[in-house]
């Protein structure tokens, strides 16, 4: 095989590796469940900074909390189970009302070292 050959090869396998790669990355992008607008938060986390403040907090059943978002870097907040997932935005705000007692982890899609956990008591 020439080097020619050889290169093309090469190319063409990275760039199929690209494809899966960024299929893959679509494939777990979460789809948003709506915000609760119109509830009253109990608490609000802020979302910047690539950090939730606070990053646990604690509510009861029936409250909601708010996140707002603020820095130059889009964030979101996903549920571990789905539950609560918002877009993935520089600013604005997203609530979710906890209708069941539990704890609720999450994260950003986006920087998966960005934790945080919601515990609801009866």
């Amino acid at each position: 095989m020439g080097r020619r050959a050889f290169a093309r090869g090469i190319a063409g396998a990275a760039v199929v590796s690209l494809l899966v790669a960024i299929t893959g990355c679509a494939a777990g992008t979460p789809e948003v469940v709506p915000s609760d607008d119109d509830a009253d938060a109990a608490v609000t986390v802020t979302v910047i900074d690539n950090r939730y403040e606070p990053a646990e907090v604690e509510i009861a059943v029936g409250d909601a909390v708010t996140w707002e978002f603020a820095g130059g870097m889009e964030h979101d907040v996903v549920a571990d189970d789905g539950s609560f997932v918002s877009e993935l935005t520089r600013s604005g705000t997203y609530t979710h009302v906890f209708t069941a007692a539990g704890e609720y982890g999450y994260d950003c899609s986006v920087h998966p070292e960005m934790t945080g956990v919601v515990r609801v008591s009866e």
